[in-house]
Parts: C-alpha cells; sequence; structure tokens
C-alpha cells in the first residue's frame, strides 16, 4: 500500500508529502510532480525498496499546477491516470495496489473535472440553451396559449449569440452572449469600487473623505470630526503632521495672513502696495495664498470656467487661464486672471508662424484689463516634457478664434518653446514679457533634471547681480499634479512630486541668495488647509489648487475627464451635459470653499504659534519616518545657509553644490525669422562643455 499526505493546502504554498512503499507492488507506481520528477523515479524504480520506509519530498506549487498521479496495473502493464488538483488534498489518501475501475474510486475524494461553469461554456452550450429556450417559449406559445411577447427574450438571446460568433474579438467568439455579462461588470466596476467597495481613504487620486471635506467647505455645512481622527497615526512613511505651540497659539485674522505681495512690496505702515527700487514699469500684486490653477477653456466647459471666474471674483482670488489663453469667459465676471502662455502661445500667437506675437500679446492684454500677472508654462506635473494635441473636431470657432490658430486642423502644443534656448534664453524671454506686460512675471514648471534646474536659477541670480530684475515667481507643478488626459508614462512615472521639487527649488534660491526676491507659488494636490501649510513649510509663499475647485464645482471624480462624457458638464463640450451647471449657484460654492479653507488655514497657522505664514519653517512639519522613529523635515533636508553657493567662505550641501558646479549656462532668443525653427545644443556638446570648464555659452542660429 502507498500512501500520501498532504500539508499545505492552499495554493501558492509550500507543498509536503511522505511517499510509504510497503510492498513490491508500489515499485509500479509513479508519481511525478511538475520538476521534482526525477528525484521521485530515483526511489520509485529501485529494485527493492525498504519496506516501511518514508520518501519525503518538499516543493512550492503554483497557482495552477497539478499534482500528476500515474499507477500502472501489474498484470496487464497499462497505465490508468488522473490528476490531483492542488487544493483537495487535505487529508491522508491511500492508493490500494490492487485494479479498481477508475481512479477516482481509488482515490475517494478527488473530482478530476475542477473547471468552472464559465469555462464550460462555449459554442456548444450556447446552442444547446438557445435552442432549448426557443422550443419551450413556442411549445408554451402554441400549447399553452401564452402571449408571443414571450418568444422576443429567446429570440434575442439567439440573434446576440450569432452575432457574437461572427465577431472579430476572440472572447466573443469563445463565449457567445454570455460575455456581455463581463461587459457589464466592468463598465459599472468603477461606480462599484468608488460608491460600494473603497474605504473612505482610498481612493486615489482624491479619497471620499477629502472629497466630502470639499463639498461640505463649498456648501458652508458643517466640517466637524466625530469621535475621533480615522487616520493611522503610526503608519510608517506615510503620516505628516504639524507642530503645534502649546504656549504661543493665536487666532489669526484669515484676511491679513492670507495674501502676499508678488512683484513688489508693502508698506508696513499704511498697507499699500510699493514698486521695487528702480522698477517702475511692474504694477505689485496683493496674491491670495489660495488661487485657481490653470485649467484651459476648452479642457473645461464655458459654464464652468464661467463659474470659476465668478466664485474668484466674490472670493479675491486669482483664476489662471491655462494655456488656452483668455477667453470671454474668463472675462465675463471680472475676476483677477494669470495668463498662462504655453508653447503654443495661444492669444499671442502668429497664424502663420506659429511664432510668439508682440502686437497680439499686447492686444489681449488690452482687451483684458483683469490680467495681473504673466505666467510661463515650460512644463506642468501630470505630463512634463510632453506636448498635447487638440483634435480638429473638437476645435470649435470659438476656441480657435481664441487660441488664434486655424480651425479645420489640429491644435498643437509642442513639448519645447521655439522662441528661445536653454536658461539663458528663458531668462531673456521672462524679461522681454515683463517689458511689455508690465506685470509681474514668472515661469511655471514640473522640476526633472536638477543640474538644468540649477541653470535656471543660476541665469536668474547673474541677471539680479546686474541689477536687472527677470522673474518674479515660480510655479511649482509636482508629478501628482492633474490633467485632462496624459500618457500613462508621463502621468506616473515622470517629474519630481510636489514636495520633492519644493526642497530643491527653495534651497537653490537660498543658496544663489535670491530667494526674497523671487516667490514661489505650489501646485499639486493642494486641497485643504494642512496641505497648504505643509507646502509653505517647504518653500512656497502661494499655492494654486485645479482639483480642488473642480471638486467645488461639483465633480465627483468619475475619471471621465478625457471621453467628453464628463457627467457634471465640467470637462465636456457636450450642451446636454453642460447645461446642468447653474453657475450662480456653482459660483458660490467656489467662493465657499475658498473662504472656509483659508479660514482653517489661519487657524492651523496661528496653531504653530507665528504671526506670518512666511514664518514656517521646515520643522513645523514632522513625518513618522518608521514606528518609533520620527523626524522633522528639517532634519530629513535642512535648509541651506542664504547665498552659500556663491559665496566663496560660505558651505553649501555637496549635492546642491555638485548640481550648481555642474549647470552650464547657454542659450539665447531665437531669431524672428518666421522659419519656426529651433536651436539648442545637444547633449553631446553639453558635456563637451562641462569638460572644458565653460560655464556661459550664447546661442547663435
Amino acid at each position: 500500500m502507498l500512501s500520501v499526505a498532504r500539508a499545505g493546502p492552499v495554493s501558492g504554498q509550500h507543498f509536503a508529502g511522505v511517499l510509504r512503499i510497503r510492498s513490491q507492488q508500489d515499485l509500479h507506481f509513479v508519481v511525478k510532480v511538475g520538476h521534482c520528477s526525477k528525484s521521485l523515479r530515483a526511489f520509485s524504480s529501485a529494485p527493492q525498496p525498504p519496506q516501511d520506509r518514508d520518501h519525503r519530498f518538499s516543493r512550492t506549487l503554483t497557482t495552477h499546477e497539478k499534482l500528476a498521479y500515474s499507477w500502472r496495473d501489474k498484470k496487464t502493464g497499462k497505465p490508468l491516470k488522473g490528476s490531483l488538483v492542488d487544493g483537495f488534498l487535505d487529508e491522508q489518501i491511500e492508493i490500494l495496489g490492487r485494479r479498481a475501475k477508475n481512479l477516482r474510486e481509488r482515490l475517494g475524494v478527488l473530482e478530476p473535472n475542477t473547471r468552472d461553469w464559465t469555462e464550460l461554456w462555449g459554442k456548444k452550450p450556447f446552442w444547446m440553451v438557445s435552442g432549448g429556450w426557443n422550443a419551450g417559449a413556442w411549445a408554451l406559445i402554441l400549447i399553452g396559449g401564452w402571449s408571443p411577447f414571450h418568444a422576443v427574450l429567446p429570440a434575442g438571446f439567439t440573434y446576440l449569440g450569432l452575432m457574437d460568433m461572427n465577431s472579430h474579438r476572440t472572447m466573443r467568439k469563445n463565449f457567445p452572449a454570455l460575455i456581455w455579462f463581463r461587459y457589464f461588470f466592468e463598465s459599472v466596476r468603477p461606480e462599484i469600487r468608488q460608491y460600494i467597495v473603497e474605504g473612505d481613504d482610498e481612493e486615489n487620486p482624491f479619497s471620499r473623505k477629502q472629497r466630502t471635506l470639499i463639498y461640505q467647505r463649498a456648501k458652508g455645512r458643517g466640517e466637524s470630526n466625530p469621535f475621533g481622527t480615522r487616520a493611522d497615526l503610526y503608519d510608517a512613511g506615510g503620516y505628516d503632521w504639524v507642530n503645534h505651540s502649546n504656549l504661543g497659539a493665536q487666532h489669526l485674522d484669515p484676511e491679513k495672513v492670507g495674501r502676499t505681495v508678488i512683484g513688489g512690496t508693502m508698506d508696513p505702515v499704511t498697507g499699500k502696495l510699493e514698486r521695487f527700487p528702480g522698477d517702475d514699469k511692474i504694477t505689485p500684486y496683493l496674491a491670495s495664498r489660495l488661487n485657481i490653477s490653470g485649467m484651459s477653456y476648452g479642457a473645461l466647459s464655458d459654464r464652468a470656467v464661467q463659474a470659476l471666474n465668478s466664485g474668484a471674483k466674490q472670493g479675491g482670488f486669482y483664476h489662471n487661464t491655462g494655456e488656452g489663453s483668455v477667453s470671454d469667459h474668463h472675462r465675463s465676471a471680472g475676476a483677477d486672471v494669470v495668463w498662462n502662455i504655453g508653447t503654443g502661445y495661444f492669444g499671442c500667437r502668429d497664424m502663420k508662424t506659429g511664432r510668439f506675437s508682440e502686437k497680439n500679446f499686447t492686444d489681449t492684454l488690452k482687451k483684458t484689463p483683469g490680467i495681473r500677472m504673466i505666467e510661463l508654462k515650460l512644463s506642468q506635473g501630470a505630463k512634463p516634457g510632453h506636448g498635447g494635441i487638440m483634435p480638429a473636431a473638437k476645435l470649435t470657432a470659438e476656441i480657435a478664434e481664441i487660441r488664434g490658430v486655424p480651425q479645420g486642423e489640429d491644435c498643437i502644443s509642442p513639448p519645447w518653446h521655439a522662441e528661445f534656448v536653454g536658461p539663458l534664453g528663458l531668462v531673456q524671454f521672462l524679461m522681454r514679457l515683463r517689458e511689455l506686460s508690465g506685470k509681474p512675471t514668472g515661469f511655471k514648471m514640473c522640476v526633472g533634471n536638477r543640474v538644468e534646474a540649477a541653470a535656471i536659477i543660476k541665469a536668474l541670480q547673474q541677471e539680479f547681480e546686474k541689477g536687472n530684475r527677470p522673474c518674479d515667481f515660480i510655479t511649482i507643478d509636482g508629478a501628482e499634479g492633474g490633467t485632462g488626459a496624459a500618457p500613462v508614462e508621463f502621468s506616473d512615472r515622470v517629474g519630481l512630486p510636489l514636495r520633492d521639487g519644493l526642497l530643491l527649488v527653495d534651497d537653490l534660491l537660498r543658496g544663489a541668495g535670491i530667494r526674497h526676491e523671487v516667490k514661489i507659488i505650489a501646485s499639486g494636490k493642494i486641497m485643504d488647509a494642512f496641505t497648504m501649510v505643509r507646502a509653505m513649510a517647504l518653500g512656497a509663499d502661494v499655492c494654486n489648487s485645479a482639483r480642488g475647485f473642480m471638486i467645488a464645482l461639483g465633480c465627483i471624480q468619475a475619471l471621465k475627464c478625457n471621453t467628453n462624457h464628463c457627467p457634471t458638464g465640467i470637462t465636456t463640450t457636450n450642451p446636454d451635459l453642460v447645461s446642468g451647471i447653474k453657475v450662480p449657484n456653482k459660483a458660490a460654492r467656489v467662493a465657499g470653499f475658498h473662504h472656509n479653507t483659508m479660514h482653517a488655514f489661519a487657524e492651523l497657522v496661528g496653531a504653530t504659534g507665528v504671526d506670518d505664514p512666511d514664518e514656517l519653517k521646515r520643522q513645523h512639519i514632522m513625518r513618522r519616518m518608521r514606528n518609533l522613529e520620527v523626524m522633522s523635515y528639517a532634519q530629513i533636508a535642512p535648509e541651506v545657509e542664504r547665498g552659500c553657493l556663491v559665496k566663496k567662505d560660505a558651505k553649501a550641501p555637496e549635492t546642491l553644490q555638485r548640481f550648481w558646479d555642474n549647470a552650464v549656462l547657454y542659450g539665447g532668443l531665437n531669431p524672428n525669422s518666421g522659419d519656426g525653427k529651433m536651436y539648442r545644443l545637444s547633449s553631446a556638446s553639453l558635456n563637451a562643455m562641462r569638460a572644458d570648464g565653460r560655464k556661459t555659452f550664447r546661442m547663435t542660429p
């Protein structure tokens, strides 16, 4: 008699077995277990096995691996085969050394066929079910006097199956009619997960808990948290909190701490805005600490843009246009506007060449007195280094006119700027925009190559050293930022997240000695007071939010922004869906979200014991690294000394100094030749310049 014992019945677990050989007859029994068959044959083919000796073997089973057992009859020599599927050998099974009717009787507890019912479905079962259903229906109609309507369902089932069997899709051909159950559940899977399966803190990019907070603040409802926190305070590497003060906490006025000056200064006594000395052409702007981030008309519906603009007007904060330029909808309520200029130069574009047009730039400024600042977009967090295309089908006459592009053609935004090359060219173009507009001017980027970022800051530092003022602010967009549509690889695997980008740019500006000259604006999953305080402690002066204000508008995170079927009418041009947006009602919610968030922000800043958000430092934010290890961001990334990268007697962190030393300044403005060509240095040329020790090189076409 041969016995098989099984331990660890779950697939993927370790399998241990005992083969107990008690008679000569058991020599005819061969066990094969995957790739262990050789070691098992070794003792099973021995001339005379030791009596009552256990032969042990073990291995790890994969999910679908079968244990194949074969037995050869001693008299006839014919093999009797069957299979033992992983998961059924829970108890000891005895295999007798005599012929039985079949292997299943000898194994007793085992069923060879373990396929589920969907695997048994196919064309033959379909015809059996279809034929039986139709025959039964007609029998009931003809004999039982039932209504002919009862033949509709089986007829439809048959028709659906015939269509599936003639389809080019493999799954439809193999599983006629039944496959539609899969399609149905796949279509409703996101809704089932969102409304039934997922917990309050599980969903991405914004959890139900986060969205609920925004809804409550937008509607002005109570936002208190009953019965204590539900957060995992001991989540290693995933929990941040604010260091509060037990002795110095105070109440702060949201209006006083909720604003900062960009492009100038404020008289501490009179509260009047003042220009920088020698900078008489630029009008300073008193910006809110929380504003609407860049979202273009076209990506958003007209009513959504109108509601955002009206809410910004009511709340006294700015509305960034996105790279799609300034539309009438951005002017509808007269709110403060930040004009975002991307690589397509929409709104200031020469239609013939696609290059920047000074005339169109100044014309747009004259038509939009609400423009307060100019933001040049280098890249965005959701898809840095990637351009964009608006298909001709979506390019309406209104959008074509706004963007200054011909209708009937695809509207292309290249991944690079044609007007300038390199850090020197960027700085020169910023100075050109600043002089033409008379507005505070800056640029937006998602930090990527850190040496390149150092080169940009080095170019700014050189201009400030000369007495020029090339830039008033830098917007840092984190890789976690949102967009209507982006390639998966660019969205998931390109660019620095916001916190890393903030720390780097803040350190570079401090090390270059120009941090007090340039404001930093942070964007990327800013949605409540804590994310604002954390961003400011890490270096930001102002925060922008896009999806936060979209949720305040009524976004339900259906994740259909790229389909033109947004159910809330926010990211679609479908007039039936857009009609659901009532602008006055939604504008009030936008203003309400801003108002209540700024109140929470003032309370949270006051809890730290500081008088002004500018006093927030990295030591005010703590992070749990491991179970019992807690560090402040000042310990994780210590602030650098002011001017340490440019002063001879100062010492900068080794890594930051290496970025600065390897930063090569090159480039310039492209000639306005009308050819649209871009002049750039190859990576080989840059490496050669570094090897030669050259730090500055101006491009010549």
